[in-house]
């Protein structure tokens, strides 16, 4: 990711993303051009969605997927998620960006897997709203799922083929991990390296 030279309000960056033909993550005044993504990343990120708008219809959550920015105001953040739940109504206030998601999934590359590990992360956890993070891996099939408990503490449980299922507790959703990367040829290590 390449940052942009000058320094840009939030209101600038909407600006500016809503005519860019490319898009940008926003940091503090930076815009950083979003990393290209591979064909499992997308199979993924699409089987899930796909997964989880049948699991949501008729109820007052939304499923939203890579074109939507979540804001993270108190970090002065926007970013893309791959995937992103929210059940807030005042969430359908913004057609630019979500404030208030209960959900956020990240699939994982080479190039980004760091940073969604660490500072993206911390950054989502100053959404009060947000109950859970997930994190699912192109190389072998694995979901990650981080649920912020009672005490406020992110726990970590992990899901493989050998749970045959992984659960999203915050949205009371389960589905089995061969739906989740049905049609994905596993990426390796050294063919996303160039990233």
């Amino acid at each position: 990711m390449v940052a942009s030279p000058q320094d840009l309000t939030p209101e600038d960056y909407l600006q500016f993303e809503a005519e860019s033909p490319i898009k940008h993550e926003y940091s503090a005044g930076k815009v950083y051009a979003m990393a290209e993504v591979r064909d499992g990343h997308v199979t993924i990120a699409g089987n899930l969605s796909v997964l989880l708008r049948n699991h949501v219809r008729g109820t007052s959550c939304r499923v939203y997927i890579s074109a939507m920015k979540a804001r993270i105001e108190a970090r002065d953040r926007f970013y893309y998620p791959d995937v992103m739940v929210t059940c807030d109504p005042r969430d359908q206030k913004t057609s630019a960006y979500k404030h208030f998601p209960r959900l956020v999934v990240e699939v994982l590359s080479n190039s980004t897997e760091a940073f969604d590990r660490g500072d993206k992360f911390v950054d989502y956890q100053t959404l009060e709203s947000l109950e859970e993070y997930v994190l699912i891996n192109t190389r072998h099939q694995r979901v990650e799922c981080f649920r912020r408990n009672e005490a406020g503490l992110w726990v970590l449980q992990y899901y493989t083929p050998e749970t045959a299922t992984f659960c999203l507790e915050s949205i009371d959703f389960t589905a089995s991990i061969a739906a989740l990367y049905e049609d994905v040829t596993l990426e390796q290590a050294e063919e996303t390296s160039d990233l």
